[in-house]
């Protein structure tokens, strides 16, 4: 990847996301009513019997909320309008990569994703007294990781949207199955173990269990830590292998 054209690149992403009074409302305002109203979904299972805390629940719910709503359905939209505009395919007819081209819209939103959690969780900790994280490493790895998955998620979920106007289902079909079977809205502890085990497996779930378990400290043993990370990297790899592979540069006919 030539850093200097993803530097160039993403520093007019960033000036096009800031001039977009839409973008700006969709990647840093719905995220946080969403977290606020989750919060009301949450009371209604048996958290404590489950062994856990709301401030926790609410902190690593955050992440996956963050990721999904402020970085995995404004970029499909993002990545179809430039589609649909030749503009990925006269960026293409150039010397920059395929690898950059696809990068640069995502840098901005993944920042403003990382910032966004983090003030939230900030907020969340302390008005629920939780602290600082046990094992801040492991939120780190979680969220970081989580942004490239997502990113990757997003350019794969472009080649089923034909059209800028299909990018709105196809992104809301994909960040609703990300939300159910993450444990982003429904914690897998109140599910029965056999479907808990298995969406645990599932390419969101590690960044939410990464989260939680490097606030509390609890499951935040090397093997736990190390079977979440390599399940996050393989279907973050497996996403991207995907996207390059299915990413369509020009409008389908």
């Amino acid at each position: 990847m030539n850093r200097t054209h993803l530097a160039a690149l993403s520093r007019v992403e960033l000036t096009l996301f800031l001039r977009s009074k839409s973008n700006l409302f969709n990647v840093l305002v719905i995220p946080v009513l969403i977290v606020m109203g989750t919060t009301t979904v949450m009371r209604q299972f048996d958290l404590k019997g489950a062994g856990l805390a709301m401030g926790h629940v609410m902190v690593s719910t955050t992440a996956g909320i963050v990721l999904i709503m402020a970085l995995y359905a404004p970029l499909i939209g993002v990545y179809v309008l430039r589609r649909e505009e030749y503009v990925l395919k006269r960026q293409r007819t150039g010397e920059i990569g395929d690898l950059v081209i696809l990068a640069s819209p995502a840098v901005p939103m993944a920042i403003a994703a990382v910032l966004q959690f983090t003030a939230i969780a900030a907020a969340v900790a302390l008005i629920a007294g939780l602290g600082a994280p046990a094992a801040p490493h492991l939120v780190a790895v979680g969220v970081l990781l989580g942004t490239v998955l997502i990113a990757a998620a997003a350019a794969l979920s472009t080649a089923f949207a034909r059209t800028a106007e299909s990018a709105q289902g196809v992104s809301t079909v994909g960040f609703m199955l990300l939300l159910v079977t993450s444990g982003t809205v429904i914690p897998l502890e109140v599910l029965p173990g056999p479907f808990a085990d298995v969406l645990r497996f599932l390419p969101l779930t590690p960044v939410i269990e990464l989260v939680r378990s490097g606030w509390t400290g609890e499951g935040a043993g090397m093997v736990d830590s190390v079977v979440r990370g390599a399940t996050l990297l393989a279907w973050t790899a497996l996403a991207a292998w995907g996207a390059l592979r299915r990413f369509r540069w020009e409008p389908r006919a």
